[in-house]
């Protein structure tokens, strides 16, 4: 059967690498990279500290890193509380799944980048690839096909290996490689490290190994135990499958990001043709097409809605992220994390499930900036034909009348793992 993913006559016997097509691990695409998954997310805000007080103590992200963005603003202007910090946030072992930038400092940042539109508030949406030389190869690969690359090289919060590329509305897309792990004492890479081992430039490939680079740290006398620590926990009083926690459930997946976009072809240009994910499925809601792509097994990692449904759901119209997915570890949890919050003041939506396949239970928790948290359980798995289920397969859901419990589906306990304790 002939694969719509691949270009037609092409013999995957014969050797050598075909016209326009790259040796990614022995495979042939058509690209230099292959992104895997959606790894982090980033939103400008002006609320800076009820914002992070959403997110941490609320949601319980965790503290890795900070950034002082007050620095880029004009000195009679420069706050003198936390307003221009940048906020790397964590919800597992990665050094941040989650950014928060002080929307100030953020609009002089886009300016100097090229003047991002203002409604465009994710300012990163980033993708793992899965090796160094995919993300150099790609940096280049981009500019060649007249795609502007605003920065690349590495960025100590995190020490990851990256390059930067707007779409067309501008949303600021990273393509990255080797995201710091966060183990067991809760320590993230000294700041003092940030001159030693950054880049502002793509490296030179290939590049040495992070534990001969740990040792290069150590011997130009920076102390590796010297990095920031999150706070520890207070009370825990919630039994979350067996954890005490402070809260009745634990985000373990930021993803997918929807997005409305102007010009949904234009936007799909990028997604799909440059950036490699797939589309999954396609869905007509009222005459709006809405259009939704993966870069793994899930789904959907990406959903591109029009523009003209922002005023049509009532969302923020002072951002084009119409919401950010997070899941959390079970139907029971999502349940009591929706109760969690409403208890606490936080505005609690739940929006058509016609609008989210592949999802069926969801809602969506509204931040202090306006920007949608969508809290899930569940994500649809593709098969070895990546197939989506039919429509009239999934789960009904009626969004009036949530059931205690849920019958499972074939691939309930399947997706992205979560790997650690839960806290």
């Amino acid at each position: 059967m002939d694969r719509p993913d691949r270009p037609a006559g092409l013999n995957e016997g014969e050797g050598g690498v075909a016209d326009g097509m790259h040796d990614v691990g022995g495979m042939l695409l058509p690209r230099p990279f292959q992104v895997v998954r959606i790894g982090h997310v980033g939103f400008n805000v002006t609320k800076i500290e009820q914002t992070l007080d959403f997110f941490c103590n609320l949601l319980g992200f965790h503290i890795s890193d900070t950034i002082d963005l007050g620095a880029l603003l004009p000195p009679e202007e420069r706050p003198i509380d936390r307003s221009g910090i940048a906020f790397f946030l964590r919800h597992g072992s990665d050094h941040h799944s989650f950014v928060l930038f002080p929307e100030a400092a953020a609009k002089v940042a886009a300016q100097q980048l090229g003047a991002f539109p203002i409604e465009v508030t994710a300012n990163q949406i980033s993708w793992q690839a899965g090796g160094l030389r995919q993300v150099v190869e790609g940096n280049d690969w981009m500019q060649e096909h007249g795609r502007r690359v605003v920065y690349s090289g590495r960025d100590i919060p995190g020490s990851n290996f990256h390059f930067y590329t707007p779409d067309d509305e501008g949303h600021l897309n990273e393509v990255f490689y080797g995201m710091e792990q966060i183990g067991w004492n809760g320590k993230s890479k000294p700041g003092a490290v940030r001159d030693l081992i950054g880049y502002a430039a793509p490296p030179p490939i290939p590049h040495r190994s992070e534990a001969e680079e740990l040792r290069f740290i150590a011997d130009n006398g920076i102390d590796l135990d010297s990095g920031l620590r999150a706070t520890l926990p207070e009370a825990e009083t919630h039994d979350v499958d067996g954890v005490l926690l402070e809260r009745p459930f634990k985000i373990v997946k930021v993803g997918p990001l929807r997005l409305f976009v102007k010009d949904v072809q234009k936007a799909l240009h990028f997604y799909r043709d440059l950036l490699g994910l797939k589309i999954t499925e396609t869905v007509n809601w009222n005459g709006h097409i809405c259009v939704f792509l993966r870069a793994g097994l899930e789904h959907h990692s990406l959903a591109l809605y029009p523009i003209e449904l922002r005023e049509v759901l009532g969302l923020s119209k002072n951002t084009t992220a119409m919401a950010l997915g997070m899941r959390v570890g079970s139907y029971s949890q999502l349940r009591a994390a929706i109760a969690y919050l409403s208890e606490r003041g936080v505005e609690i939506r739940k929006l058509p499930p016609e609008l989210f396949p592949g999802i069926d239970y969801s809602a969506l928790a509204i931040s202090p900036c306006g920007h949608a948290v969508q809290l899930h359980y569940y994500m649809e798995q593709l098969g070895w034909n990546g197939e989506p289920c039919p429509p009239e397969l999934r789960r009904q859901v009626d969004n009036d009348h949530w059931p205690e419990t849920l019958e499972p589906l074939t691939d309930s306990f399947f997706g992205e793992t979560f790997f650690g304790p839960l806290g």
